[in-house]
């Protein structure tokens, strides 16, 4: 069975950190370009940061540069997006995401990331506040 799975979202203070986690199954992680992503309440899901296959790339938004480093193991089947320096701006729920693994209607392109990502995982919130 194909599955995304995140981890590490909680509430935390302005300024604060948190590591989430994203760990695959059922296909192999290491042949394939992650993605992360996010949805804030009211609005468009948006691309947070994305990796190549043979973590030589790496491609953030404009607002997360140096605080959301994007990192893989592929030897875990794992990828990690570490958030320093938090803002309530960067509370939502976040996803990871790959090309599509099987038939799929949610597709979301991003050309930075050379990738249109088809495979979703469950998400795990994210709150930024005092």
């Amino acid at each position: 069975q194909v599955q995304l799975v995140e981890s590490g979202g909680g509430l935390v203070q302005p300024g604060g950190s948190l590591r989430l986690s994203c760990v695959a199954s059922g296909f192999p992680l290491d042949t394939y370009t992650v993605g992360w992503f996010r949805r804030a309440p009211g609005k468009e899901r948006e691309g947070v940061a994305c990796i190549s296959s043979n973590d030589d790339k790496a491609h953030y938004r404009d607002s997360v540069k140096g605080r959301f480093p994007i990192s893989r193991e592929n030897a875990k089947k794992t990828v990690y997006l570490q958030m320093n320096n938090l803002t309530p701006e960067d509370t939502a729920d976040y996803y990871c995401a790959t090309p599509a693994v099987g038939p799929t209607r949610d597709y979301y392109a991003w050309p930075q990331c050379s990738a249109n990502f088809g495979s979703w995982g469950q998400g795990t919130q994210v709150t930024v506040s005092s």
